[in-house]
């Protein structure tokens, strides 16, 4: 470990050391992983972590929350998170996300306040200020801390350290809630999500690792990550055409630019 990453990790577990407590908004990813774990390292039992099952949130990145939380051996809870309730979420404007987190941070300082601690946390770090994040502001008005980002963590730090303890999750592709394959201003529904959701899992089951499925009306626009697009374009080609189009999409079409954070933030406002 480099004498820089060992003076963010001292200091990581300085300001969860001076926690009574705290509830964590845990989705499996690589950044809550590691929050939860350093967590329950230090404050045991008075680390929760907290999941939100939705129909945004693909039920295989449910079910290894849960593992990982097991494997943790910290405190979990998984509760049902009903976004698409919302009509302004429904609505997909811009700051969507805003009412996700809002809601989602509402329900986590419900349970911190049974709980009888007074710190609710999220895995941002400090990289995710160079994309749109308008839940920034709902972690705001409800004074969600975010550890990582206070102790100067990059995401390459958090899968360098992630690695170093041995969490299985260091070299997890980035995860994102089905919500954000819809272009801003297109209607989420649970049919839609869905249909992405199938999609996805479909060429999840042909070996991708790093891809999203965008929606676009009858069109699929796949994203892929490095080095997957010979596979998609040759030897596994006719197995992506049909496995999307039985999702539900007419015609499926492959980004040349590949996977990249935020890319339905592209589009001018």
């Amino acid at each position: 470990m480099s004498i820089l990453l060992q003076d963010k990790t001292d200091k990581l577990r300085t300001i969860l050391a001076d926690m009574s407590g705290c509830v964590i908004g845990f989705s499996g990813g690589v950044d809550s992983t590691l929050l939860f774990a350093v967590a329950a390292e230090i404050l045991g039992d008075r680390a929760v972590a907290v999941t939100a099952a939705s129909k945004t949130y693909p039920e295989r990145e449910l079910n290894e929350a849960c593992e990982l939380a097991g494997w943790i051996g910290g405190r979990h809870v998984v509760i049902v998170s009903e976004e698409l309730d919302i009509a302004e979420f429904r609505d997909n404007p811009r700051n969507r996300c805003y009412y996700c987190k809002r809601e989602l941070f509402g329900k986590l300082r419900e349970i911190a306040g049974r709980e009888g601690v007074g710190y609710v946390l999220d895995g941002t770090n400090i990289d995710d200020a160079e994309d749109h994040r308008p839940g920034r502001v709902a972690a705001e008005e409800l004074q969600v801390r975010s550890p990582l980002e206070e102790a100067g963590f990059t995401k390459q730090d958090i899968r360098d350290l992630s690695r170093d303890m041995g969490l299985p999750t260091w070299d997890k592709p980035a995860l994102a809630c089905l919500s954000s394959r819809f272009p801003y201003g297109t209607a989420i529904t649970p049919e839609r999500v869905d249909q992405v959701g199938m999609a996805e899992e479909s060429l999840r089951g042909l070996g991708f690792r790093t891809l999203r499925v965008r929606y676009h009306g009858s069109v699929a626009r796949i994203e892929l990550g490095e080095g997957e697009f010979e596979r998609a374009t040759g030897s596994l080609r006719d197995e992506v055409v049909q496995l999307v189009k039985a999702a539900g999409f007419t015609y499926v079409a492959l980004d040349l630019q590949g996977y990249r954070i935020g890319a339905m933030n592209e589009e001018p406002l």
